[in-house]
């Protein structure tokens, strides 16, 4: 082989390694760079919610590392675990949030974020995603309508669950005009999350190694809220 080819032959071979080397570097730290401000992006956007329904001057601990992974519960329409996020005031047990999921929502899912009090009060209830049609079921997002705010201070008595519906059902929650499936599918579903947290609330607040001590272990797993 000619000697002239061979040595344009090597040279070509070791920009192309060059290149494509420092295209490797560059997509990973793009890449890097990147998923720290989405990370980032992710933490902000999930505290706002957070702190929507559990104010932020109620609590003095760190809202987004105080937390508990519980096992999947139908009750909250989980098939996977579910984080709980725990407000505290010094060693005083504030509130508790965690994600909700319905599936009986007109157009499906609808995915909630849920606030309750230490005493069992609801502090606050937030849709975060749905598909419901616009301008009839897409009145429980907040930006829409005020409807979702009528869960603020509701508990749960369970000798007395008939308010747990809305009028149409004999309850005591609005449903809107011409779209009465998406709020009876919210109020289930907060109904079934307050169900769940009155008979679950101590362990609630436990640490996960205590937890796990007493009702096992669930995988390590750190899902986004609202997810399945």
């Amino acid at each position: 082989m000619n000697k002239a080819l061979l040595r344009n032959m090597l040279i070509s071979a070791a920009l192309l390694g060059t290149f494509g080397g420092l295209g490797t570097t560059l997509v990973i730290a793009t890449y890097e760079a990147t998923n720290e401000r989405i990370e980032a992006s992710e933490k902000a956007n999930l505290l706002y919610n957070l702190n929507n329904i559990i104010p932020s001057d109620s609590y003095n601990n760190n809202l987004l590392e105080d937390t508990l992974l519980i096992p999947a519960a139908s009750q909250l329409g989980k098939k996977t675990s579910t984080i709980i996020y725990r407000a505290w005031q010094d060693k005083t047990p504030v509130a508790i949030a965690f994600s909700i999921i319905t599936y009986e929502g007109y157009s499906g899912e609808i995915n909630l974020l849920i606030a309750i009090k230490a005493n069992g009060h609801i502090s606050g209830v937030r849709v975060i995603s749905h598909k419901e049609t616009p301008g009839l079921g897409d009145k429980i997002d907040l930006a829409k309508n005020d409807w979702i705010l009528s869960f603020n201070d509701k508990f749960l008595i369970e000798s007395v669950t008939s308010p747990w519906k809305v009028k149409k059902d004999g309850g005591e929650f609005d449903q809107f005009t011409g779209a009465t499936i998406t709020p009876r599918a919210v109020v289930n579903a907060v109904f079934k999350a307050l169900d769940y947290y009155n008979h679950n609330h101590d362990r609630l607040f436990l640490d996960q190694d205590k937890y796990n001590q007493l009702y096992g272990a669930t995988k390590n797993l750190r899902e986004a809220y609202g997810s399945k």
